[in-house]
């Protein structure tokens, strides 16, 4: 991503994301990000952090924070005429820390230049002017060096968001194309007035600066090659002012060899739910192959044919919103799967109408092999398909998936079903039925989907994947919900579950899972044995102590407002954002009817003195220390099949407190081991990975109570394990 995006000029990619986490299963924006586990989601953006920015270009994780719906993000879009406020998420000082806070530290000790804040309000304050997120925690407690931008249209004030530590608000005006803005002129008139000192411009230009250097866009930036709007090679420069027509797309192929990586992703990240009698892999020479399903083929009007993706037509390989993009091309399952079948010379048919019942019956009994796609999609509140603003409404399989499984499977008894979907989907009684003989789960793999997905179905790639979420039983076990209507003027949705979302709750729960988070097969099987835990030789724990150095400025304003008039030189693009004044007089200029009536300035907000420095921060991701590796943990994997496969072993973690989760996911590896060979699975544990978060010393501490170390395949199946040596 991070070489496509510096083909195409772009300075900072939005991405990768970890806000939404995955609170609830139907969360319309889950599939941005990676899985609902804190620690999980801290490696994928870690490591999506140091992939983007090694090509030159700024990597913006977001979204910051407590992002977890749709529904009343934006009061314009929830259709309610009685709201003021977008939603509130509110959130515990533990529950931020251990849960929602922690893959954003990740992200910032990895380097990221830029943080996106959200849409959403937190505790009551928008997360775009709330000093006490920006300010304390996100750049005194972790240390975050580089600059914090808005989400589109999500800031909401001028002077405060400035003081609350935002850096840079896009699109810049107040509303799309609305030709006002909070900052603009008026952070000009507020610094020239003396109400915002010049230490914070000089802060968040710095910020911006820092990142830029960074990553060395100074000597990789090259000229922006396309345009956001239109894909028309000619066309106005400025869209929405319809000025300046010139070349505006060169269309230039920045894909290099990423099909490849594309395809063996999708096929790597294919999660084995269930094989009966190893009734995959298939050979290609299958009596009659049949494939049923709208998923398993085109949208009629192409992969691009709905703006943003906004529709579910089709194999569903990409979810919708703004963080889609086009498919250069989309091979679907239809298309890979008859070309298999036919290059061996084998008989292929398929329907993918999924309400052509009497169709379906008469291939489904002639079967001998019934492939079934089928799908469950979601994407940004801005669009509605099917009746789901984004958020979807059940966890149902859309586009009637659960009778078409059922039709199939009641008239062929080797059934296979294929899901692409978003996240969670209630799967019935599916891991029971005998005619289903195999069920996997493919995520939203992308534009080599159909490829990727019959590597797996013919053997050619072993699947090791695991679920980065619970596969519950029903929607009510996941202990979590959506607001789906307001409950006030500011929608307020109660984090009142604190820790326990996903796994965590069935496990708190004592509800059993359909597919446990971790779980996946594999074409081979795997034992595990010789588990140690060996305590290293770190030292103690040392809270940060002193204090900041002055806010710095760098030179000084010239306070002559006829110098900060609108330049002669310059042509006015019409409703592009400027920081020029039309006119000397500060309050003509702010055209406030309201300028120099006393407003409230928070405490300390102007005050650029040295201030006491976080006792968890010290650093980018917090203090250093909370990184030492207090114990390493290894254990021997062994293939004990007959080919090769791939095992993802995982260490789980019982911090023994009464309101701790059951076990928490501190590790994990993906090792390639050949048939009757042994592999050593090694992971460390972190002081963070041992420690709670203490809301009276604001520092994290290692309790008192037992903590035992478990390994295994999933996160109910650890069939090793060991009391920690304290």
């Amino acid at each position: 991503m991070g070489a496509e995006h510096q083909g195409k000029g772009v300075d900072v990619q939005l991405g990768p994301v970890s806000g939404p986490i995955g609170r609830a299963p139907e969360g319309g924006r889950n599939w941005e990000g990676f899985s609902p586990d804190p620690v999980l989601s801290g490696v994928m953006m870690a490591q999506s952090v140091q992939g983007i920015q090694s090509q030159g270009v700024i990597a913006c994780s977001k979204h910051y924070i407590g992002y977890e719906q749709e529904h009343f993000r934006q009061i314009p879009q929830a259709g309610f005429n009685n709201l003021t406020d977008s939603y509130s998420s509110n959130i515990d000082d533990v529950t931020m820390h251990e849960l929602y806070l922690w893959p954003f530290a990740d992200a910032v000790r990895a380097g990221t230049g830029s943080i996106m804040c959200s849409y959403n309000q937190i505790n009551n304050s928008y997360a775009c002017q709330n000093s006490y997120l920006l300010n304390n925690i996100l750049k005194n407690e972790l240390g975050f060096q580089g600059f914090v931008v808005s989400d589109w249209s999500g800031q909401h004030s001028g002077i405060g968001s400035a003081f609350a530590g935002l850096d840079m608000t896009m699109p810049g005006d107040v509303g799309f194309d609305t030709d006002t803005s909070f900052w603009g002129p008026n952070l000009t008139i507020a610094v020239l007035n003396g109400t915002v000192p010049q230490w914070r411009v000089d802060d968040a230009v710095t910020r911006i600066l820092a990142a830029w250097y960074y990553v060395g866009r100074d000597t990789k930036q090259i000229p922006i090659n396309y345009d956001s709007w239109t894909l028309a090679t000619y066309g106005y420069q400025h869209f929405y002012a319809q000025e300046d027509v010139r070349l505006i797309n060169e269309h230039v192929d920045v894909r290099g060899d990423h099909a490849t990586t594309i395809r063996d992703l999708g096929s790597a990240s294919t999660v084995l739910l269930k094989n009966v009698n190893n009734a995959l892999p298939l050979t290609g020479h299958e009596k009659l192959t049949a494939v049923f399903g709208n998923d398993a083929g085109d949208n009629p009007n192409g992969p691009n044919g709905c703006s943003d993706r906004g529709c579910d037509n089709g194999t569903l390989a990409m979810a919708w919103g703004s963080g889609s993009a086009n498919f250069p091309y989309l091979v679907t399952p239809e298309t890979a799967i008859q070309n298999e079948v036919i290059g061996n010379g084998a008989v292929f048919e398929s329907i993918t109408d999924n309400f052509a019942y009497g169709q379906i019956e008469t291939l489904a009994m002639r079967a001998s092999t019934a492939i079934v796609f089928v799908n469950a999609d979601a994407g940004e509140g801005y669009i509605v398909v099917d009746g789901n603003q984004g958020d979807r409404n059940n966890l149902t399989l859309w586009q009637g998936g659960d009778n078409l499984i059922m039709n199939v499977s009641s008239l062929c008894n080797n059934t296979i079903v294929v899901i692409h979907s978003v996240g969670p989907v209630l799967l019935s009684n599916y891991s029971s039925n005998p005619n289903i003989t195999a069920i996997l789960w493919a995520g939203i793999p992308g534009q080599e989907s159909g490829n990727s997905i019959a590597d797996v179905l013919y053997g050619r790639v072993n699947p090791g994947a695991k679920l980065p979420f619970t596969m519950a039983v029903s929607r009510e076990d996941y202990g979590v919900d959506l607001l789906y209507l307001p409950n006030a003027a500011v929608p307020q949705v109660g984090f009142t579950e604190g820790v326990f979302i996903d796994y965590r709750a069935l496990d708190r729960a004592g509800i059993e899972p359909l597919y446990e988070f971790g779980f996946g097969l594999s074409y081979t099987n795997f034992s595990y044995s010789d588990l140690s835990v060996v305590k290293q030789n770190a030292g103690p724990y040392t809270p940060t102590t002193g204090m900041t150095t002055p806010a710095p400025t760098f030179g000084t304003t010239d306070n002559t407002t006829s110098d900060y008039i609108f330049p002669s030189n310059i042509s006015r693009v019409p409703f592009y954002i400027y920081p020029y004044l039309n006119v000397t007089d500060l309050q003509e200029a702010s055209q406030d009817p309201a300028y120099g009536v006393p407003g409230y300035i928070p405490a300390m907000a102007q005050d650029g003195t040295p201030q006491p420095l976080n006792p968890a921060g010290g650093a980018p991701g917090g203090n250093p220390q909370l990184y030492d590796v207090l114990y390493m943990v290894t254990a021997t994997v062994t293939n004990t099949g007959s080919i090769a496969g791939e095992e993802v072993p995982q260490l789980y973690l019982s911090l023994g407190g009464p309101y701790d989760p059951p076990v928490v996911l501190r590790g994990f590896e993906r090792l390639s081991i050949d048939a009757g060979m042994s592999a050593t699975f090694t992971a460390e544990l972190t002081r963070r990975d041992v420690s709670n978060w203490d809301t009276a010393a604001q520092n994290w501490v290692i309790s008192s109570y037992p903590k035992t170390v478990k390994v295994g395949s999933s996160s109910r199946n650890t069939p090793l394990s060991m009391a920690l040596p304290m």
